[in-house]
């Protein structure tokens, strides 16, 4: 902010500087240029835009993350078409009223040891005091797949 001062605070002794990981700095980047993005567009060229921005980024991905990816791209999609295709700190995800309701993390974008479905505070899972808001995906069986469906189904309401 213009005026303001940095903190003049000492760093704690044997801290890094480097809070946030290579992975976790991108990926705020890419939110920040979706955004940008985003507020460019018009309201008609938004779905256009957000499919041509998920496949783009699932055509990126290694495998198995690509057909992952692309999978659930399908399922999600084909189960609730009234939601807006986009991407989420770079990864494919699906809006509704402006607001990201589901998205998918490929293992690779964190270096992690599976891909995820997870879900924002405006999907409608909730059940009880406690509930999942993300899934480990290590294959797409017919089993999963139904799970999924279902999963979006809910959580749109």
């Amino acid at each position: 902010m213009p005026g303001s001062k940095a903190s003049t605070k000492p760093k704690a002794s044997g801290t890094s500087a480097n809070v946030w990981s290579d992975e976790e700095r991108a990926a705020m980047k890419e939110s920040a240029r979706e955004r940008k993005a985003a507020s460019r567009a018009g309201k008609g060229d938004e779905r256009a835009e957000g499919e041509r921005a998920i496949r783009e980024k699932i055509a990126e991905m290694p495998e198995p993350d690509r057909r992952l990816a692309m999978r659930v791209h399908e399922l999600v999609t084909a189960t609730a078409p009234d939601l807006v295709p986009r991407t989420y700190y770079g990864m494919p995800a699906y809006g509704k009223n402006g607001k990201t309701l589901c998205f998918f993390k490929p293992a690779s974008k964190f270096k992690e040891r599976y891909s995820t479905l997870g879900f924002e505070q405006t999907a409608a899972l909730d059940e009880g005091t406690m509930w999942a808001t993300s899934w480990a995906i290590t294959e797409l069986t017919p089993v999963v797949e139904k799970r999924i469906a279902e999963l979006v189904k809910k959580a749109v309401g």
